[in-house]
């Protein structure tokens, strides 16, 4: 099969490589139809993670069964279903109390909770960009698609991962119906966490980034664009809020954070975050965060940390919450609101492209060019 293989910093290729192949009896083999670039293979294709070369990117995913194991219940062959980015098995201690995400059976590395697919550090599963894909502990981890499903791949394909983690940031925050909610970032997570704060009831959505197509996407559902490169984030905030800041607040940037002059900063959202939330709000922190990543800005970013206003948070009582997005725990539900018609996440959506220009798509991606804001890369297009 064709697939995206990874061959260092900055060098992707379609390659041919072997077709997965049922190796458990739990196991299912998925034709990818949708599969999309997201914003944190960036970390990994700019080689600021350990991913291994030779492997295959991919944890946005959608497709038609293709094979089954002998012990799967739930799926057959033609079925169109949509894969969480996390692989869990579905009966660990993690796993029954909901929080796939730490799965403590799909990684294989000692002391490490958390498998996904095509991801660093999260198992040796391979990715979906390319044209069939392995999805272990099947009858878990697939999500049955209604039978609109190929109509509106691009809409469910984003339930993979995205839509679900921009609702997560949300709950993480503590978001209720009438809050005031600010978002830094305008990626495609930022502008999910939009569209879940407004289907959630949010009196008002503050987008903060500096990119004017994606400010756009932000104000075309209804937010307010903040545009950090022609005025104080944190100022603009206030002023909106009548002096009060956000009742919560949503991370979606991470740990390559920067500044309108292009410099890298990591804490620059956490800390003006610190300054935008109320006192007692609430901040939830998507974005990703490396435990260690070599090609930082500075010594202390090496590592890991950052310099963070711990004192101004802790003195305006902000509660903060943090991790990866555990999929199962709301996929269904999204799914339903996109069947009827409350949820249409693929309004990022700038590029469908097939799988052979994925190296120029990633390109274009990771330099933030004008007009790329979300890419689904098309198998056997």
């Amino acid at each position: 099969m064709k697939a995206v293989v990874y061959s260092g910093p900055r060098d992707v290729s379609v390659k041919n490589v072997p077709d997965p192949k049922i190796e458990r009896p739990t196991d299912v083999i998925v034709q990818i139809t949708s599969t999309n670039i997201c914003g944190s293979d960036l970390h990994m294709f700019e080689g600021r993670t350990d991913f291994e070369t030779g492997r295959i990117f991919g944890h946005e995913n959608l497709g038609r069964v293709k094979e089954v194991g002998s012990a799967v219940e739930r799926l057959a062959v033609g079925d169109w279903v949509c894969m969480p980015f996390n692989i869990s098995c579905g009966h660990c201690r993690n796993c029954e109390k909901g929080l796939t995400a730490y799965c403590l059976a799909a990684n294989p590395q000692p002391g490490m909770a958390g498998a996904a697919f095509g991801f660093a550090d999260m198992g040796p599963y391979q990715g979906g960009q390319a044209e069939y894909l392995r999805v272990p502990w099947a009858d878990f981890n697939c999500l049955k698609l209604p039978p609109d499903a190929e109509e509106k791949q691009s809409d469910y394909v984003m339930v993979a991962d995205i839509f679900p983690t921009g609702w997560h940031a949300t709950e993480l925050a503590g978001m209720r119906p009438g809050d005031a909610v600010v978002i830094y970032g305008s990626g495609p997570v930022g502008l999910m966490a939009a569209h879940a704060a407004m289907i959630k009831g949010a009196c008002m959505v503050m987008v903060v980034d500096r990119h004017p197509d994606r400010l756009r996407l932000a104000e075309s559902i209804g937010a307010i664009a903040i545009d950090d490169s022609k005025v104080n984030p944190v100022d603009r905030v206030m002023e909106l809020t009548h002096g009060l800041g956000a009742d919560v607040g949503c991370e979606c940037v991470g740990y390559q954070c920067h500044d309108p002059a292009g410099h890298e900063i990591p804490n620059l959202t956490m800390n003006n975050l610190v300054k935008s939330v109320k006192f007692t709000g609430g901040i939830g922190v998507v974005g990703v965060f490396s435990p260690q990543d070599p090609g930082a800005s500075n010594d202390l970013a090496k590592k890991g940390e950052i310099v963070f206003d711990w004192g101004m948070s802790w003195f305006k009582g902000q509660r903060i919450a943090t991790g990866q997005c555990n999929v199962k725990a709301y996929n269904r539900q999204l799914r339903d609101l996109i069947h009827a018609g409350r949820a249409k996440p693929s309004f990022i959506v700038s590029h469908e492209i097939e799988l052979s220009k994925a190296a120029e798509a990633y390109q274009h991606f990771d330099a933030r060019d004008h007009g790329w804001t979300k890419v689904i890369l098309k198998p056997g297009r």
